[in-house]
């Protein structure tokens, strides 16, 4: 492996430089035609040129994408006692919210967040479903057969203000959509607090429009996914002011932290896990059980707290039979979910980033119908990701992690998640289904980083939480399994160029339920390979690694917008990468570099001396498809041997469509292949190989 040197590269760009700069264009066609494209404008069209969509910075959020002197957001505790009636598949709640108005702003009234709302069938999100197409494939079928809910969405009898006093009157409220905005009888200034109390229910659906709060019946009885459950104020900040973007379900949340007290009410034989520390063991758990427990945080194996085989059985649960309270303590969390089920298998283990520091809880629920799968891979991928983003980003902060399984293929919560992937009737399966559950389990616990703790936009940025997360996801994929199948990952190039081909895309930078096509290579995919190839291939691991701690470690528990993202990584790597966010986050165009002549001159003829070398080779580089990426290409020499040279975007700054590279050398050139590691998602490949043609046979 060569890496040829920046001064040799810097005087060979010199030389090359043509009379007239080539910049690309603002906009415009994704193919080779772009190479036709008009830049006959007077204006800076480089993609490296300074992005002005970024806001200017301010007190509140600085110019290195950090957290400004003046930097505030709110915070919102939650009181709620809620309970679960099996026999009408209904939740039942009330809530006590206290909103502390940390802004500089008196606020006049507070927006909450209605997200069960989707479920009615006048919501935005149902009028604006499209007809079934004609043809359904079968896997899909299941999502359709529940009978949709005809009483879906929220009732709320009860909204009320508490005085200082303690004294309840009944409230000011609207509902517009998934939305419902309180009036205050007195604006809240800066420092002050208001005390609110609403009571709500809704029946709990099969499948519906959410879907990440449902309910499904398996063999030993229904399971209980409770998510997205209760009214949540919507966040208040300095970018938005109140941010009212609707619930459609492609856009996920947006919330405050707060702290949180959670009772749930459930049936005597259920089992609870839920975000926060569980408060009452002696009430809900047995003697054996805790005794398990115990056993199980000592060490960092898994141990069944409840066996297969105790399932459904009294000794499973305390004595008695009447219902049964789970209290969950949170602090500092952005939001609260649980799930409740009588078939639950339980095992945990415990996890500990030092010998004798503080452990960390371990958990997996799921039904004897997920066995044999769940107990083997569940919380040995939980243990991955707390060890694979603890290293990337920062250690875990909370005191457990919890993953169920459900009709919810992957959802996430602060400290629980909602996984999918189960065996056949029989209980077989295939080795992928392996991978399938580990990847959805790290990718939905490995949530808690992001958004839950370094709390982006959901509904407006989706690749600053799921993004960000796929690209931790690879890594952690493969430290759980080196042999993972790297064509099934979030991650390599060459899975995303497919994607990468069609026309039909939109930029990174469009707001999450705008995202009208691919969602999830737009949201996922896309932003993963791009951060994987900055990592790998433009600043390099141990700088990039640098730089996306520090972003990870400053934005913990606060509310980052993309240019703190961008901003950061600029000033942790010491890289402007303005053509890298640019081209990828907020363009569709793509990278098609090709090789379109090599070329090799006499060195002595050229310079008069053959010290260097006898030859000077020529290498004719274009870019086709209008994104500047690094070059790479492998040289193949007529005595068999290879080299690798890699060279910094930076050649493409002079001009942005084609680049002559050249050095001496005493070998003579056979082949040259550009990408050799299918490291830059290149949507052409044909016109990535250049031959030298056969000499005449004498």
């Amino acid at each position: 492996m060569t890496f040829r040197s920046l001064r040799t590269f810097a005087l060979l760009a010199v030389l090359a430089v043509p009379a007239v700069a080539q910049q690309a264009p603002p906009a415009g066609p994704r193919g080779p035609q772009w190479l036709n494209a008009d830049t006959s404008k007077k204006v800076n069209q480089s993609n490296f040129r300074a992005l002005e969509e970024w806001p200017a910075p301010n007190e509140y959020r600085n110019a290195a994408g950090s957290p400004g002197p003046k930097y505030w957001q709110q915070q919102v505790d939650y009181v709620i006692r809620t309970t679960l009636d099996t026999a009408e598949h209904k939740v039942t709640g009330t809530e006590r919210m206290t909103y502390h108005n940390n802004s500089p702003d008196k606020l006049g009234y507070i927006w909450l967040q209605l997200d069960q709302d989707i479920e009615r069938n006048d919501s935005r999100a149902a009028l604006a479903q499209r007809a079934l197409p004609k043809n359904i494939p079968e896997q899909a079928r299941r999502f359709l057969a529940p009978e949709p809910v005809t009483n879906g969405g929220y009732t709320i009898p009860r909204v009320q203000i508490v005085g200082v006093n303690g004294q309840k009157t009944d409230a000011k409220y609207f509902r517009n959509g998934t939305q419902m905005r309180i009036d205050l009888p007195t604006p809240i200034a800066t420092g002050q607090k208001a005390v609110i109390e609403i009571d709500w229910s809704f029946i709990v659906p099969e499948g519906g429009r959410n879907g990440r709060g449902v309910r499904e019946k398996v063999k030993d009885g229904w399971l209980y996914e409770i998510a997205q459950w209760f009214p949540r104020a919507a966040v208040y900040d300095d970018i938005n002011g109140w941010q009212n973007v609707q619930f459609y379900g492609q856009g996920e949340f947006y919330l405050e932290f707060g702290n949180y007290d959670v009772s749930i009410t459930v049936p005597h034989d259920h089992i609870v896990r839920a975000t926060g520390a569980l408060m009452n063991p002696l009430q809900t758990m047995t003697a054996t059980q805790r005794a398990r427990l115990a056993t199980a945080l000592a060490g960092d194996t898994a141990v069944f707290i409840i066996k297969a085989d105790e399932v459904g059985t009294p000794a499973a649960r305390p004595a008695g039979t009447a219902p049964i309270t789970w209290r969950f303590k949170a602090d500092n969390v952005r939001d609260f979910a649980w799930a409740s089920s009588k078939t639950y298998v339980w095992d945990a283990a415990g996890f500990r980033y030092k010998p004798g520091s503080r452990v960390i809880e371990l958990h997996s629920v799921y039904p004897r119908d997920a066995m044999p799968l769940w107990d083997k891979i569940s919380t040995k991928a939980i243990r991955q990701t707390i060890i694979t983003y603890g290293r990337l980003a920062f250690e875990y902060p909370y005191p457990q992690a919890s993953n169920v399984h459900g009709p919810v293929f992957g959802m996430e919560y602060p400290m629980i998640a909602f996984c999918g992937a189960r065996p056949r009737p029989d209980g077989t399966y295939d080795k992928s289904l392996e991978y399938a559950l580990a990847s959805v389990t790290i990718h939905e616990v490995g949530h808690n980083w992001f958004p839950m703790i370094v709390a982006s936009d959901e509904r407006r940025w989706t690749w600053m939480d799921e993004g960000l997360n796929s690209f931790l996801e690879y890594y952690g994929s493969l430290d759980f399994d080196k042999s993972w199948p790297q064509g099934i990952m979030r991650g390599p190039a060459k899975n995303l160029t497919n994607y990468m081909r069609t026309p039909n895309q939109v930029p990174l930078m469009t707001e999450s339920d705008a995202i009208y096509t691919n969602f999830g290579n737009n949201g996922y995919s896309k932003p993963a390979t791009g951060l994987v190839m900055l990592r790998e291939h433009v600043l390099g691991e141990e700088t990039f690694d640098r730089a996306f701690r520090e972003y990870s470690q400053k934005w913990m528990f606060k509310h980052p917008q993309p240019a703190d993202f961008f901003r950061s990584l600029v000033q942790g790597a010491g890289e402007e990468a303005n053509w890298f966010w640019r081209g990828w986050f907020y363009t569709t165009y793509a990278n098609d570099q090709a090789v379109t002549a090599v070329e090799t001159q006499s060195a002595k003829e050229l310079i008069g001396s053959d010290a260097r070398g006898a030859n000077y080779h020529r290498f004719t580089f274009q870019q086709q498809a209008g994104l500047v990426m690094p070059l790479h290409f492998e040289v193949t020499y007529e005595d068999g041997t290879k080299e690798t040279i890699k060279l910094p975007a930076d050649i493409w700054r002079n001009n942005e469509k084609e680049f002559v590279y050249g050095y001496f050398s005493n070998k003579t050139v056979t082949q040259v292949v550009v990408d050799p590691a299918e490291a830059f998602v290149d949507i052409n490949r044909a016109n990535n190989v250049w031959k030298a043609p056969p000499k005449p046979i004498s």
